[in-house]
Formats: C-alpha cells, sequence, structure tokens
C-alpha cells in the first residue's frame, strides 16, 4: 500500500447536485458519514469504497479554489512525509491533521511544480491489506516531467515504465511501482493554467459517458478517443465545474 493511490475526495460547492450527478453517470452509490463535526459522503463502486464527497470550504473560496478532486497517497507517517516534501521543494497547504483517532491523519500538499494531491496515514493495523483500486489511470499534467518523476521517485519510490512521444506535449512518462504501471505525466497545455492531477474512473462504455454527461449538465472536454493498449477515454467537467475523466478497456 505505501506509496500508492488509495483515496479519492471531491470538493465542491454543490454536494447535493454532485452526488447526484456521479451516482446517475457513473453508477456509484452514496452514503452520509460524519468526520468529527462535519459532514461527509462516501462514494461507493460495487462493495469497494474509494472516496468521499464534502463542501468546499469558505476559506477555499474566498481564495479562487474552484471545485476539484484529490487524490490521497497512502504512507506510513503523515509528519515524516510532510517533512521529505518540504525538504524536496514542495509546498505544505494542509500540515499533517488528524482525521479522528480511529480514521488516522492526512496532508495536503503541492509538488515543486504545482499540482496539488494529499497523503494518508491511517490509525488501524492492518488497513488497506486487500486493497484494490478502483481507479484505471492517474494522469500528472506539469510543468517538468523529468522533474516531477524525480520528487514522486523520491518521495514515493514511484519508477518509470514505458515512454512515448506524443504528437503535442513531448514525451508521455507512465510510472508505476512492485511492477504495476498506474499513470502517467505529460507536459501540460497552455490553456491548463495551473500543473494538476487527473483521475480516470473505471466504466463499462466511454461513449455512453459521453453521450450522457451533457444531458446531466457537465461539459466534455475531450473524447470519446482511442487511446493506445485499445482503450477508450473521455474528459469532461461536471456542472460544478471540476475536472474528472473515464476509462473504457477494450473488449
Amino acid at each position: 500500500m505505501t506509496g500508492t493511490f488509495c483515496w479519492y475526495d471531491l470538493s465542491t460547492t454543490d454536494t447535493a447536485a454532485a452526488e447526484k450527478f456521479y451516482t446517475t453517470l457513473l453508477g456509484w452509490t452514496s452514503a452520509p458519514h460524519r468526520v468529527g463535526d462535519d459532514s461527509y459522503t462516501m462514494w461507493q463502486h460495487g462493495e469497494t469504497g474509494f472516496g468521499g464527497l464534502m463542501a468546499l470550504p469558505a476559506e477555499a473560496r474566498a481564495m479562487g479554489v474552484p471545485p476539484h478532486w484529490m487524490g490521497y497517497v497512502w504512507v506510513e507517517n503523515a509528519e515524516a512525509a510532510v517533512a521529505r516534501a518540504a525538504e524536496l521543494g514542495a509546498r505544505v497547504i494542509v500540515p499533517a491533521t488528524t482525521i479522528s483517532p480511529e480514521v488516522g491523519r492526512f496532508a495536503v500538499l503541492a509538488d515543486p511544480q504545482g499540482a496539488t494531491f494529499a497523503v494518508y496515514e491511517s490509525s488501524r493495523p492492518g488497513d488497506g491489506a486487500d486493497w484494490k483500486c478502483p481507479v484505471a489511470w492517474h494522469e500528472c499534467y506539469t510543468t517538468d516531467v523529468e522533474g516531477a518523476m524525480a520528487f514522486y521517485e523520491a518521495m514515493f519510490g514511484w519508477e518509470k515504465t514505458d515512454a512515448m512521444n506524443m504528437p503535442v506535449g513531448g514525451v508521455y512518462q507512465m510510472f508505476g511501482k512492485g511492477g504495476q504501471t498506474f499513470g502517467g505525466m505529460m507536459l501540460k497545455p497552455e490553456q491548463m493554467p495551473v500543473a494538476a492531477w487527473l483521475y480516470y474512473f473505471g466504466v463499462k462504455n466511454a461513449d455512453n459517458v459521453a453521450a450522457e454527461a451533457p444531458g446531466l449538465g457537465a461539459s466534455l472536454i475531450l473524447g470519446p478517443m482511442d487511446v493506445p493498449g485499445g482503450g477508450r477515454i473521455v474528459v469532461a467537467r461536471d456542472p460544478e465545474g471540476a475536472t474528472f475523466a473515464v476509462y473504457a478497456m477494450a473488449g
């Protein structure tokens, strides 16, 4: 588990609308949950809980932070991860903070190129031993592919796997750990204001998602289109403005 993505949160301006959108479009289920004094909704795909939904904090809205998805990387010690990230040039957005004594601790960081991610330390012994990541792909749009790769390698032990030249954006560098590839990195397009992570949720049919999403208030950014390996993808913006993607395997 250490050094792999383990959770995905959506922070948004209209939680009720977002809950309806994703459960309708992607077939997820949801359930209310309490974390301390805060309201929180759990996302579930089949029997797998994989993330949550919460209101974008007022202070974040005041700073102009838009609705967004956030991926969490599993670490053994959140405090140590924050210290290591800062040493490597990352910016600490939220320091190591206790979610609850029963759940664990987290921190939010921005890598040296500006892409935001979180780390999570579980307080439950053996937690995550049977974890199966339900997200199909993790993509980092960055200003420096080699620099970003070096940062995450030092942070989490990620390794370069395959690479390919893109028609636009230079080299697409894939990465993984323990023999498994779980994402890629590429230069961000000029129109993208900041470096960012994009998460691809697995679906049976990407074309159906593309056909249904606009009627639910989403806007399509890219696709549906084929990708190397035989799958098809769609990148979209949900009704509140959070960017997400879907991936359907070939066959």
